[in-house]
């Protein structure tokens, strides 16, 4: 049996809504297709944006989104996708594919994807390609009111009010795609092009500095050291690749050995954050800069018969797994993990939706996702795990990972048996009597997937557990993901 024990003195504070963000670039099928198919489509959207991906973001709350990449944001020119579709400038994706990108997803079609389904945006400007003085224009466009050339531009383009955008990144992977930048040249690019992206009006635009690639401590070391005082942000990048570049896994089709070493990859996130946290502490012991982690997810090989640049993989229980794994991490150091933003939302990498023409399939992540959101803006609790470990004789972890926060009266904990072969009981200790609990759960095999003609994976109602006192006794499925509200009185 495994037990948790909830400690409801113990918290590292409040859990970030930016945690359960994702991230939309011009790559593959995200954006075409997938988020955007044009007023003309005979696929039901508004504005050209989709209604049934709308729709399904919304039922997860998405906090916030990012755009537009990624590698695609350093060689991208904000003006090249404003004002009529038909004058807009083509551009070939060279980063991803190869394909002619007509720029009819632009500034405008973005946030009005933004206000559909009611998150906040996150720009990313252009440093590697860009200078300072069109990423200074481009947060002029969005958010000045004033009597400028740059405003009446966007009002000829028909935007009359800004509309306060707040996330605003300085560059994307500058140590790699975004310019192959030493971390000193990038520290003090970074502090030139941040002077200059003003803040108007009452909004205040949260600045987040290009952070280091996996662990690399010595960039957070050097623009902690060189730049943190002009920053509220330092992103992170850290995907999850089994067998690594050079031999990625199948994303369906893997063994149980792959699955395991998936899981384990997973689990180190824990260990990075620790790291680089470590770093900005000395930096910023009251925890002014917030970790933004906005790449993560699995990589796998492409599906077969796919554009390798299109990076379109399935999604399964394992990603479930491995998704569970990421929002548990990121929930326990909510003292300084601000905003998260797994790649991608839409058909690329582990998105948490697929589409196909005018068909949309929900993944296992969405559900994740979707059993998470409660943990939005709730008080993180303590956790204290004891599980058997699981695993094969190369690769072991603990079978069960788990974050529990507060919120208005009731506890949330979410709790995952990565085990894809054994049931587990599991006894949670709220520390406080339980008046009351509802539960639902996502469950199946670990290579299990939504298909557009298939999709067996969704939440259902759960109910296998009991109360005790202050105590739940939960039977926990191999290879499932729950969430349990407990009502609880002091």
């Amino acid at each position: 049996m495994a037990k948790i024990t909830i400690r409801r003195d113990q918290s590292a504070g409040t859990i970030s809504r930016y945690i359960y963000g994702n991230f939309s670039e011009h790559l593959g099928n995200c954006i075409y297709g997938g988020i955007f198919v044009g007023e003309d489509s005979d696929i039901p959207n508004v504005a050209g944006i989709r209604t049934d991906v709308v729709e399904a973001l919304k039922a997860i709350h998405l906090p916030v989104l990012r755009w537009p990449g990624g590698c695609f944001a350093d060689e991208y020119h904000w003006r090249d996708g404003i004002g009529p579709k038909e004058q807009r400038r083509n551009m070939v994706n060279t980063n991803w594919g190869g394909t002619t990108e007509d720029n009819s997803f632009g500034t405008h079609e973005f946030l009005e994807l933004c206000r559909q389904v009611g998150c906040e945006p996150y720009i990313t400007g252009n440093v590697g390609s860009g200078t300072a003085q069109e990423m200074s224009e481009w947060v002029e466009y969005l958010n000045s009111d004033g009597d400028s050339s740059v405003v009446r531009e966007r009002r000829a383009n028909g935007r009359q009010d800004s509309w306060g955008v707040r996330f605003f990144g300085v560059g994307n992977e500058s140590w790699g795609c975004g310019g192959i930048m030493r971390p000193e040249y990038y520290a003090d690019t970074y502090r030139r092009y941040q002077h200059f992206c003003r803040n108007y009006g009452d909004n205040k635009l949260y600045r987040i500095a290009c952070g280091p690639n996996d662990v690399d401590t010595n960039w957070t070391e050097v623009l902690m050291k060189n730049a943190a005082f002009c920053m509220d942000g330092l992103s992170m990048h850290s995907y999850t690749i089994p067998g690594g570049w050079e031999h990625k896994n199948p994303a369906t089709g893997f063994s149980a050995e792959d699955y395991w070493e998936t899981l384990v990859i997973s689990a180190d996130m824990e260990r990075k954050i620790k790291l680089h946290a470590d770093i900005m502490d000395k930096y910023d012991p009251e925890k002014r800069v917030g970790l933004i982690v906005d790449e993560w997810g699995t990589w796998f090989e492409v599906e077969p018969g796919t554009n390798p640049g299109f990076l379109y993989q399935q999604n399964t229980m394992r990603d479930a797994m491995v998704a569970a794994i990421h929002l548990d991490i990121f929930n326990r150091h909510c003292d300084r993990v601000y905003m998260a933003n797994i790649a991608q939302t839409v058909n690329v990498l582990q998105a948490v939706i697929l589409t196909k023409d005018g068909k949309m399939v929900l993944t296992p992540t969405y559900y994740v996702f979707d059993l998470y959101q409660n943990h939005m803006d709730a008080r993180e609790l303590g956790c204290t795990i004891e599980a058997a470990q699981a695993g094969t004789e190369k690769h072991t972890l603990p079978g069960i990972t788990a974050s529990a926060s507060e919120k208005d009266g009731v506890v949330t904990i979410t709790l995952t048996n990565l085990d894809p072969d054994r049931a587990e009981e599991v006894e949670i200790c709220a520390g406080v009597p339980v008046q009351e609990a509802k539960g639902r759960i996502l469950q199946g095999k670990m290579g299990e997937y939504n298909d557009f003609d298939n999709a067996p994976l969704k939440t259902e109602a759960f109910s296998d557990f009991s109360i005790q006192g202050d105590t739940l006794r939960v039977k926990m499925p191999g290879c499932a993901v729950a969430e349990i509200r407990m009502k609880v009185s002091e």
